[in-house]
């Protein structure tokens, strides 16, 4: 009897470091579909300008 208490309160002892090393670990892994589950948290990069430097190279280079 001694040594299954003696078990048990080893066990009860190392319960709240286990559960806080999985909160730790599981944290990231359930904040991944909060985040993607917001329409507005995308980030897009603006459209960049056109230019058309290449259009008029081609053509000055094919006339001289």
């Amino acid at each position: 009897m001694n040594r299954i208490a003696a078990g048990a309160i080893q066990t009860l002892r190392l319960l709240p470091r286990a559960t806080l090393i999985v909160m730790l670990l599981a944290a990231p892994v359930l904040a991944v579909p909060m985040m993607r589950a917001e329409a507005g948290s995308t980030i897009e990069a603006p459209a960049p300008k056109k230019m058309g430097v290449g259009f008029v190279l081609l053509v000055s280079l094919l006339r001289g």
